[in-house]
């Protein structure tokens, strides 16, 4: 009789890896793909309602019918051109419409297209933005291949900081990291699981600038007499190294070696999370990640005590269980002000309630193992504890203290029960918050305070907690449990405060979205918030 192997023969080692190469490519581009053709719906593109009947276009200005389910049609006016895509949340798949048929586009000349719509809208030429989609692409193809060898964290809360391989859902680079080669970067990626040591470097003491509570950098190591413990971030001092060589040189900068144990890079990449000592450090990284350059700017370094001061006290006085991560205080050299600066951020432990384990939002929206908004199987009783634990602090702080939160998805940690229910919201970064004419006043500090007009200040309130957060939060819940209608608790909750902005977003028309994508095209700063106005989802209900 003859023999049958039960195991096919080993596939050939090309066409393996070929294999595999094609289906790394193809799932780089679909992530790269979502914020991308996010930016370019919102901002620029014209929805085209659904259509029905003879599907045979005829003339210069004819539509071709709405397509299969799951499937939209917008036109670009710049190059009047139609575009369709699959999928809402994370559109997918495009597609253009020429000769009569539709054509698959792949990233690159997704690029192309969204460069020419964007050079005709806003008759202005840009090469730098399409080179950081391609390197948010080329990024994210990197981190891929770097996740499948690597191991995530045990610790649920570091795997939510280190799941996001999407970002920005609206940012058409999110991923951008300079333009640099890869591993230049990847030893440093929270998206690739990376932990590794922080340099201990030691500052001559006649060349040390600080503020505010920085004890715990003390503790990380030891200095030589006549000088200060500075720890750095190995990446920084790498983009750094030609312009800090003469304070190595004259000693007023010794390398003392590593710190014993590991840090591990939280989604904003250039603060990092030490669990054994429960404390965040922010150092200053110099590229551009999403709208800036991630340099701790000495400008807002010198008000961060003041911005700070101002949310703790919001804090204090709010009668629940919301907690403020603070930015106690910073260290740096009088000779490389921003360049070696780090900021010591409150830990965890401290704050969390007993028995509540904390995720990032911003990972609840990007999905992850573990995440217990996947997991819920009471979705209206989660989604009312969710609102009932972020909203309340945020318009609080808002009211009552003239602090204006930058309560996005990133700044925001959600803790959950062992059953997986939101009990308690955790909010940081001191330099995102800006305050109104009356509260910037009344803050202590010799330098002038980041202020906004009350009507400013509640338009970046709505983006940051209604359109980054909670419409990104709810569209998830949504599609985990379809048919559930999130946005009725929402009215709900804001009905509870006796605020006249809330009561008038529940019947506005529209909502504020940020413009990431023609921001960078033009060039504005990247702190120049632009907006236009979209549908509010509150409106009907």
């Amino acid at each position: 009789m003859e023999r049958v192997d039960p195991m096919p023969p080993p596939a050939d080692d090309d066409a393996v890896s070929r294999a595999a190469l094609a289906d790394l490519t193809g799932r780089a581009d679909a992530y790269a793909a979502v914020p991308l053709l996010n930016c370019l719906l919102r901002e620029v593109a014209r929805p085209l309602p659904d259509l029905s009947g003879p599907t045979a276009p005829s003339g210069p200005n004819a539509r071709p019918a709405q397509g299969p389910d799951g499937l939209r049609t917008y036109r670009l006016p710049g190059v009047d051109r139609l575009l369709r895509v699959r999928g809402t949340r994370r559109p997918a798949a495009p597609e253009v419409y020429a000769a009569g048929a539709w054509h698959r586009i792949g990233h690159t000349e997704l690029v192309e297209l969204v460069a020419e719509e964007l050079r005709r809208h806003t008759g202005l030429s840009n090469h730098e933005l399409p080179a950081e989609m391609i390197d948010s692409r080329d990024a994210v193809a990197a981190l891929l291949a770097a996740r499948a060898r690597a191991t995530p964290p045990d610790d649920p809360y570091l795997r939510s900081e280190q799941a996001l391989l999407t970002g920005h859902t609206h940012h058409p680079a999110p991923k951008a990291r300079g333009g640099g080669p890869a591993p230049c970067w990847l030893p440093y990626a929270p998206e690739a699981h990376a932990r590794f040591p922080l340099t201990l470097l030691g500052l001559r003491e006649d060349a040390v600038v600080e503020e505010g509570d920085i004890r715990a950098l003390d503790h990380l190591g030891t200095a030589p007499p006549g000088y200060r413990l500075l720890p750095a971030h190995p990446w920084q001092l790498d983009l750094a190294a030609r312009d800090l060589a003469p304070a190595f040189a004259d000693g007023r900068l010794v390398r003392l070696g590593e710190t014993a144990f590991p840090v591990w890079p939280t989604a904003a990449v250039r603060t990092l999370y030490a669990p054994g000592r429960d404390l965040f450090l922010k150092f200053s990284l110099d590229v551009r990640i999403t709208n800036d350059v991630r340099r701790l700017w000495r400008h807002d370094l010198l008000k961060l005590r003041g911005t700070d001061t101002a949310a703790r006290s919001a804090f204090a006085a709010f009668d629940g269980t919301a907690a403020w991560l603070s930015d106690r205080g910073h260290r740096t050299a009088d000779f490389a002000h921003e360049q070696l600066a780090v900021v010591v951020r409150d830990g965890l432990r401290a704050h969390l309630l007993p028995g509540a384990t904390p995720y990032l939002a911003a990972a609840l929206v990007e999905g992850f193992d573990g995440s217990p908004l996947a997991g819920t199987t009471a979705p209206a009783a989660w989604w009312e504890a969710y609102l009932a634990r972020v909203v309340p602090p945020v318009l609080a702080a808002f009211a009552g203290h003239g602090v204006v939160l930058e309560a996005h998805l990133q700044n925001t940690l959600v803790a959950m029960d062992a059953e997986g229910t939101p009990v308690q919201a955790l909010f940081r970064d001191a330099e995102g918050v800006k305050l109104l004419p009356e509260a910037a006043r009344a803050a202590e500090g010799p330098f002038p305070l980041p202020e906004v007009s009350r009507e400013a200040g509640w338009e970046r309130l709505v983006y940051c907690l209604v359109v980054n957060h909670l419409t990104e939060i709810a569209a998830a819940l949504a599609e985990h449990h379809p048919g559930f209608d999130p946005w009725p608790a929402v009215h709900r909750e804001l009905a509870r405060h006796d605020l006249p902005e809330a009561a008038a977003l529940r019947t506005a028309p529209t909502l504020p979205g940020k413009t990431n994508l023609l921001l960078r095209w033009t060039g504005a700063d990247g702190a120049d918030a632009r907006y236009r106005p979209l549908p509010n989802p509150l409106a009907g209900g």
